[in-house]
């Protein structure tokens, strides 16, 4: 009886045990659910943003942005046509 007693005492201690265990498991899996969507809404960021540089990077370089660059911060104007010495070979 007392063999019988401890059995059932052993096998109530590991059902409990895996009990715990099936709920810290299923509550981790949570977690790291919930911070994987995070770092893929992160890395969907950065990816939306890394687009609208190199956009922004290809209208910068074009020849009328490079105009208006010269002209509004350089101060920098087309020579007069009669100023401009042509040199031939």
């Amino acid at each position: 009886m007392k063999h019988h007693t401890l059995l059932i005492a052993l096998l109530t201690v590991l059902a409990l045990g895996s009990g715990i265990g099936l709920v810290y498991t299923q509550h981790r899996n949570r977690q790291l659910f919930m911070q994987w969507q995070k770092v893929q809404a992160e890395r969907d960021q950065i990816a939306s943003d890394w687009e609208l540089l190199r956009l922004e990077q290809s209208t910068l370089v074009t020849n009328i942005a490079i105009q208006d660059t010269a002209r509004t911060r350089l101060n920098m104007l087309n020579p007069d046509p009669g100023a401009v010495l042509y040199i031939t070979p």
